[in-house]
């Protein structure tokens, strides 16, 4: 402690006598007045500070303070021993808990961004590789626009994480937005990951986030979608203060919206897809709160051969709250797995629920948002899952009707949900009365995959 200049120890009921050790040359300051101090005080100090530097310690003696008997000199050596071992760990202990403050946490927090952006800065090399567009928004788009767009992928500029990856936001020079996704452990070769993202670029409908481009760079993956300037889903229904909430009307726009991509995605692309990761973060929202489902096709696509089963990649099952129970026994994405997850998704937009916790439920419920739900239906109390926020607003109706599409997409069993097709056509026939839906581009014949018309279904409900 050769370089301390200032030593406060007074009112700190300290006992035991002062140590000759702090007769420091650069020691200033020393004030230990006002505890339980005793003994002779060490020659050094008492020659270089004043009487108020140790007064209040009436057990304390020597100059400057009044002269010490034989008696209290005999008694020192042991209080100085056990002073020098207190009073030196407290100091010791003060001076690296502030070190560590200033200096190691700043350093820590430095040192793991530096780690969590290093695969950016592994790329800088391969700045003149070109961007892949299937649209033209950007002429001429290199790896290096997209880097200075996102800021060398920086953290701040992070929108999104999720099992498929991270989402960035990216500023052109005009002041327009994109949103850039690198992959997350992509596994594909280059030529079949080409390949999958030209088809992807081919699907376009006005409730999918349009894949603009894509970009190859060393061992990255990167995607080019349009901004979605509301965020997500998820997002906007977790706001927090009353002011936030969301109305019904609105709410149920964005599920038949949301409904009618996934119905599109099932039945009408071609190749047909399964999404497999359908989740309230995954639909995001533009300016006018449109729907726009995104990652639809990071999965393996759909084998057109085979249109209701498909393997998983890696053993992934999607988010936790979303997955349909049978995929536990089967390890088998299927249509009526989507259903299911998309089931929760209506939860949430009609309780205003998160997934995995609910916050209306008994302090000694721990189940699942869909578990929440079927205990209320079995002792008949549905109703009372409903947000708060959107009851007695002349629509009570409607809601029940909603909650009720809602559980069927959810039951266990997978047969007895309805297709995505059937989910879209029940909530457009809710919300018949706002005039959402102009001239549907959904033509289909009203028949489910189990052989249930759509009639049937309805009456069911």
């Amino acid at each position: 402690m050769t370089y301390l200049n200032s030593l406060n120890l007074q009112h700190n009921q300290l006992s035991g006598s002062v140590p000759g050790q702090f007769n420091l040359e650069r020691l200033s300051t020393f004030n230990v007045a006002d505890n339980r101090l005793s003994g002779p005080i060490p020659t050094g100090l008492g020659n270089k500070f004043q009487a108020p530097s140790f007064t209040g310690n009436q057990g304390l003696c020597g100059n400057p303070l009044d002269g010490c008997g034989a008696s209290s000199k005999s008694k020192s050596t042991a209080a100085i021993i056990g002073a020098v071992v207190g009073v030196v760990i407290v100091v010791i202990v003060g001076v690296i808990v502030v070190f560590f403050c200033l200096r190691k946490l700043p350093a820590k927090k430095k040192a793991k961004d530096e780690d969590e952006n290093k695969w950016a800065k592994s790329i800088k090399g391969t700045k003149t590789i070109k961007v892949s567009m299937f649209e033209n928004p950007v002429s001429k788009m290199k790896l290096s626009d997209l880097m200075k767009a996102t800021n060398q992928f920086s953290k701040e500029n992070i929108i999104g994480t999720g099992r498929t990856g991270t989402m960035y936001k990216a500023v052109l020079p005009d002041g327009s937005f994109l949103a850039v996704k690198r992959l997350q452990d992509s596994q594909q070769s280059e030529s079949q990951f080409t390949s999958e993202m030209k088809t992807l670029g081919q699907v376009r409908h006005r409730n999918l986030v349009p894949l603009l481009g894509f970009c190859i760079a060393k061992k990255e993956k990167l995607l080019v979608y349009k901004h979605m300037r509301k965020g997500s889903l998820y997002d906007q229904l977790n706001q927090e203060g009353k002011d936030n909430k969301m109305d019904w009307p609105l709410r149920l726009r964005i599920g038949i919206g949301a409904a009618k991509g996934f119905a599109y995605l099932h039945h009408t692309c071609n190749p047909r897809i399964l999404h497999r990761n359908i989740s309230s973060k995954c639909i995001l929202l533009d300016e006018d709160y449109e729907p726009k489902i995104s990652d639809f096709g990071l999965a393996r696509l759909m084998n057109p051969i085979d249109t209701h089963l498909s393997t998983f990649v890696n053993g992934e099952f999607g988010d936790i709250g979303y997955v349909a129970p049978e995929y536990a026994r089967t390890l088998m994405a299927t249509p009526k797995g989507d259903v299911y997850s998309f089931g929760v998704v209506l939860l949430e937009l009609i309780t205003g629920e998160k997934p995995t916790q609910v916050s209306t439920a008994p302090d000694n419920f721990r189940g699942s948002l869909v578990e929440w739900i079927n205990y209320l239906s079995n002792n008949g109390l549905l109703q009372d899952a409903v947000d708060k926020s959107l009851i007695g607003k002349d629509n009570d109706g409607e809601l029940m009707q909603f909650l009720k599409v809602a559980c069927s997409c959810t039951l266990s069993t997978p047969k007895e949900r309805p297709t995505m097709f059937e989910v879209y056509q029940l909530l457009r026939a809710i919300g018949e009365r706002y005039h959402f839906t102009a001239d549907d581009d959904l033509v289909l014949p009203p028949m489910s995959t189990d052989g249930e018309t759509l009639n049937e279904l309805i009456v069911a409900q």
